[in-house]
């Protein structure tokens, strides 16, 4: 192996978080990073266009195009696993839309990490500290960050309907979603700046590529950790180029790889569940049981409603007038279809009235199709995904062998327990409940997904198996807990536990996946982390 050079810090990784921490670490001229990102850089024009997500997701050039374990919950389908490979990482490839959760999520987070500044109040301070909010500042909202929020530059009238009708079927109108309680139906706000992507790397990376004390390299798979001894780490190896480098981190070497990157390197360093790794003819260095295992993640559930009288997208993506004019608006405005993000309407409402807080969150599009990357149908149709925000199936990220160019195991294990299939059939219900209100019944709705003849719980539930298909919001598999609980891999500083000089700072460490989108808590996730670094360097040089 070459030496690739000495750093005070290594980021392995250039997503959502990566970007962040490259940002706040360099801030000190004296502090020298190397971050390092598998996939290549984000120039491509269809991530910044945001209905190329279309062309981004399921493209090996801006795509991991994982594919999932079997999935019993999904009648034996396995399914695309998108996740990001470019600089951003999969803020380049997302669906935009700016979501922090409930406050009841981060509450939990402190009860099980042990620190009450993982609590709402506390960490809300960390979401506005980035945050570049379109209304403007106020007790719960900042403006002037690197993380732009807008609305989106369209309008279909079926969406209005939908509120309508939602709004006759007791679910009440909200114009803010981030406020701590999510519930109501209203649009949602987007990551993007004057109708073009605003991905991690557009406002973390690009506007401090200059500093001198930061090293991006692209193209560099990271394979595994290096050791000093057996519980401190030293840097870690990765291939360029067909080669293999090593660097040296003075002082952390820190994994913001996601969900699926992050344990990955974890198992293949020989930190992990022991029989996964003798397994895979990996060497154990440290048992960490809790490595790659606790994957949640959101699957939701596709309906469709064929309507008459009414716009959608599918006309107009069926005719060529329709295609020039959508090309025209964009070209001259930044506005219409090519700006909008896949879902421009959300609802956040409870399953049965004994949950506390909205445990669904709907998705809501002026367009159908049969399943990702396939043409919109030629009948006018919306869709309206439910997801179950709180499952209780746990799955697992496991490698299978030590080549770093090898995808894991992934498997979700979806809709595996009696509390998610009895959801699923709940939110199949509901759904119908809405369509079925006199908002909508000039449009003669008509269910062409899943289909009306699925009627009792075993029947939806199988159903939901059949449209069920994941949000792309793996979180989990390093997660957070106090340093007694045999599961936890990081503690509440995000210290790998039992190692030292190695953190993980990413969506794997949330110990229970947030109620809504995922991109901005991992944002979050990073804020904080960077502050404890730091604070923790500063210690180190008093």
């Amino acid at each position: 192996m070459q030496l690739y050079g000495t750093y005070n810090y290594i980021i392995v990784g250039a997503g959502a978080a990566g970007c962040v921490l490259a940002n706040r670490l360099t801030k000190d001229p004296e502090t020298r990073v190397l971050l390092l990102e598998a996939g290549g850089k984000d120039d491509w024009m269809w991530i910044k266009i945001p209905v190329g997500y279309l062309y981004c997701i399921g493209n090996p050039r801006t795509d991991w195009c994982y594919q999932t374990e079997p999935q019993e919950g999904l009648n034996g389908r396995s399914i695309l696993y998108a996740r990001g490979k470019t600089l951003g990482g999969s803020t380049s490839i997302n669906a935009m839309l700016y979501m922090r959760g409930q406050q009841r999520d981060y509450d939990e987070w402190a009860q099980l990490s042990g620190d009450e500044s993982w609590n709402w109040k506390s960490v809300t301070r960390h979401f506005m500290k980035s945050e570049d909010y379109w209304r403007g500042a106020d007790e719960i909202h900042a403006t002037g960050g690197e993380w732009r929020v807008e609305q989106q530059r369209l309008h279909w009238d079926i969406l209005d309907r939908f509120v309508e009708a939602a709004g006759q079927a007791g679910i009440a109108e909200s114009e803010d979603f981030n406020r701590g309680d999510n519930s109501g139906v209203g649009r949602f706000e987007v990551n993007q700046k004057r109708g073009t992507r605003w991905s991690a790397s557009r406002g973390f990376l690009d506007p401090i590529r200059h500093r001198p004390n930061l090293t991006v390299v692209t193209g560099a798979l990271s394979d595994k950790l290096i050791y000093n001894d057996t519980n401190s780490v030293e840097g870690i190896e990765f291939i360029l180029d067909g080669e293999r480098f090593y660097a040296a981190a003075l002082t952390e070497t820190i994994l913001a790889a996601g969900a699926i990157g992050s344990p990955a390197i974890l198992q293949r360093s020989g930190i992990g569940p022991v029989e996964v790794l003798q397994k895979a003819g990996i060497e154990p260095v440290l048992e960490l049981p809790g490595v790659g295992q606790n994957l949640q993640d959101h699957l939701q559930l596709r309906t469709i409603f064929k309507v008459e009288g009414i716009k959608t997208l599918n006309q107009q993506y069926h005719s060529l007038k329709g295609k020039l004019s959508m090309a025209l608006e964009y070209l001259l405005f930044r506005k219409g279809p090519l700006s909008m993000a896949p879902s421009q309407l959300g609802a956040f409402l409870k399953s049965d009235a004994s949950v506390e807080t909205p445990d669904l969150e709907y998705h809501v599009q002026p367009l159908s199709l049969d399943k990702f990357g396939e043409p919109l149908h030629k009948f006018p149709a919306f869709t309206a995904s439910i997801c179950d925000l709180r499952p209780t199936s746990r799955g697992y990220v496991n490698v299978t062998d030590n080549d770093p160019a090898s995808a894991p195991a992934i498997s979700p294990e979806y809709l595996s327990t009696d509390e998610d299939r009895t959801k699923a059939a709940q939110a199949l219900r509901i759904t119908r409940e809405i369509v079925s209100q006199d908002a909508f019944k000039p449009f003669k709705p008509v269910e062409h997904l899943p289909g009306i003849q699925y009627q009792n719980n075993d029947e939806l539930a199988h159903a939901a198996g059949d449209v069920g298909t994941t949000i792309f919001h793996p979180v989990g598999t390093c997660k957070m807990g106090k340093t007694d609980d045999p599961a936890a891999v990081v503690d509440s500083h995000l210290r790998v536990i039992g190692m030292k000089g190695l953190r993980v700072v990413d969506a794997s460490i949330m110990p229970i996946i947030t109620s809504g989108n995922t991109s901005s808590p991992t944002i979050m996730i990073a804020e904080k982390g960077s502050e404890m670094i730091l604070q923790d360097r500063e210690r180190l040089l008093r």
